[in-house]
């Protein structure tokens, strides 16, 4: 890496799996732009993608990683965190903080993303997941166990159908 150049989200979570000694698979592919469409170029169930959705949650924004087959439960976020407000990060949000679009953002925590993780029961139900790994046209597969082993996320159910 050249002095002064920052690694790209894909080159640190590279890094990232790389020195846990994690065993993971990338697929370059054309622009998805929705869980689904994600899924059929990668050749996935749906089920499999793990869909991350920053949220603020009173006043902290949160990372929260579900099945792309699920929806958010906003009340069992609020029950859990005992708050009364939560919502979804605007696009302007989304870029400011991360300097990703939707979409693109991968289900990882610190030390790729400067939020607390939180994973739903969903995630674990599946051997594999799958992601965009910080662009719209590269995805990343692992393992849910080595995804687990390294996200170190807090896992509770937030899902519904």
């Amino acid at each position: 890496m050249k002095a002064g150049v920052a690694l790209s989200t894909l080159d640190r979570i590279r890094q990232m799996f790389d020195e846990a000694g994690i065993e993971y698979r990338e697929l370059h592919h054309p622009p998805t732009r929705t869980s689904e469409d994600s899924a059929r170029v990668r050749g996935e169930d749906l089920r499999t993608g793990g869909k991350a959705l920053l949220m603020k949650v009173g006043g902290e924004f949160k990372l929260f990683v579900l099945s792309a087959a699920l929806r958010v439960d906003s009340q069992a976020i609020r029950r859990y965190f005992d708050t009364r407000k939560t919502r979804f990060a605007s696009t302007e949000e989304l870029q400011e903080l991360t300097g990703l679009l939707p979409g693109s953002v991968p289900p990882l925590g610190r030390p790729i993303l400067p939020f607390d993780l939180y994973v739903d029961e969903s995630i674990t139900q599946n051997t594999r997941i799958a992601f965009n790994a910080g662009s719209m046209t590269d995805s990343t597969f692992l393992d849910v166990e080595d995804y687990l082993k390294v996200a170190k996320p807090t896992v509770f159910r937030f899902s519904r159908t």
